[in-house]
């Protein structure tokens, strides 16, 4: 992805001034929110690695789904709680709209976040049911 793109995250930022230095490695999230929109980030670049790196190890999924031929086509936050600089845990509430065969799906989360070390990980989520067909969390 370009440096000068919008964000797949949809914050408004370029992909540089936004989740690219998470992916890249050379900055951390400081809050749950931001790990969240970077995971999503990750997601539409199929970067499995980041992924990896940013789930909690008690509860990391070998599989991560990016198989699929998953187009990932847009972000919206609802709600967050804590999940601050100073907090060691936060949730977001978020929908995920993605295509699949064709099809328009939405994803529709509420994620727990761990902060861990100095570090923010996604911990688990819990589905909307009937959002998500074939998708077992961690879709954010």
């Amino acid at each position: 992805m370009a440096d000068h793109q919008p964000c797949p995250c949809g914050s408004g930022h370029t992909f540089l001034a936004c989740c690219g230095p998470y992916l890249d490695g050379t900055a951390l999230p400081e809050t749950a929110e931001v790990l969240m929109r970077s995971r999503y980030t990750a997601y539409t670049l199929g970067d499995a690695a980041y992924l990896t790196a940013t789930w909690h190890p008690t509860t990391r999924r070998k599989d991560l789904g990016l198989d699929e031929p998953v187009k990932w086509i847009g972000l919206e936050i609802l709600s967050y709680e804590a999940g601050g600089p100073g907090d060691t845990r936060g949730q977001v509430e978020f929908i995920a709209r993605y295509k699949l065969g064709g099809r328009a799906h939405r994803l529709h989360e509420v994620s727990r976040f761990q902060r861990r070390e100095g570090r923010w990980y996604y911990l688990d989520g819990d589905l909307d049911p009937g959002t998500a067909p074939g998708h077992q969390g961690g879709g954010d």
